[in-house]
């Protein structure tokens, strides 16, 4: 959460695929690939509440994507309260040009076809200086999606963070995706992971990451997952943070 007065400005690079059929040497492990592009702003209105907006590439069947979010602490961790616990909304809606191809899931018959939105509850816990947990119970909806897809996506995800300086941590994402019957054969997705490193310079935060998801946000990473890890299918990204005082 951002203090109350306060702006984070986030910049988010993926890049493609590392190795696998799209990756190795040809490609320079990917960094002539460009997966998905992320830019955003949040800002403290309170020390309990923060609102934000992005801007995405998108890396899933939809592009140009614009997201709006709001945040509340409900709990904040001390002495007598275990964990953290922090309500999370977002809203997005796609600019791209609609298909012509009616069976696409891009073809958008109206508005509300643009549009999906995704629910979290974060739940952490800091046990010391080096070791925190986040537990991420998470529900993604898009309103229109093509045969064999899924509107309404559920998902319980895991992040945690292990401190081995003042400036340098590892950190880790793993969702596990409850897709109903069939989906996940039909469109071959994947459950998305993430491992990076954190620098903590005091005045930025730069996260480089590793991820078999091409895309950033839930509504993309969730439901629209469909590189395999294990195939050599994952990319190289970085994330940078810089938090200014209003």
């Amino acid at each position: 959460m951002l203090e109350k007065k306060s702006m984070d400005m986030k910049i988010g690079h993926r890049f493609g695929d590392i190795a696998g059929t799209n990756g190795g040497v040809k490609t320079l492990f990917g960094f002539d690939n460009s997966s998905d592009i992320a830019v955003g702003l949040e800002s403290g209105i309170s020390n309990n509440f923060n609102i934000g907006i992005t801007r995405y590439k998108g890396a899933g069947p939809y592009l140009q994507l614009y997201e709006g979010y709001a945040k509340y602490k409900l709990l904040a961790q001390s002495n007598k309260t275990p964990l953290t616990l922090v309500a999370l909304a977002k809203f997005n809606v796609t600019t791209m040009p609609a298909s012509s191809n009616s069976t696409s899931p891009t073809s958008f018959p109206d508005f509300v076809s643009r549009t999906s939105s995704s629910y979290q509850l974060l739940i952490a816990k800091k046990f010391n200086q080096r070791f925190s947990l986040q537990v991420m119970p998470t529900y993604v909806y898009r309103n229109y999606v093509g045969f064999y897809d899924q509107n309404g996506t559920f998902a319980l995800g895991a992040g945690t963070r292990i401190q081995l300086t003042k400036i340098i941590g590892i950190i880790g994402e793993y969702h596990y995706v409850f897709f109903e019957e069939r989906v996940q054969e039909k469109l071959a997705t994947f459950h998305p992971l993430a491992l990076g490193v954190e620098f903590d310079t005091g005045g930025h935060i730069f996260q480089l990451n590793f991820s078999n998801s091409r895309g950033f946000g839930e509504a993309q990473y969730i439901p629209s997952t469909f590189s395999d890890f294990m195939e050599g299918q994952f990319r190289f990204g970085f994330t940078i943070s810089r938090v200014f005082k209003l």
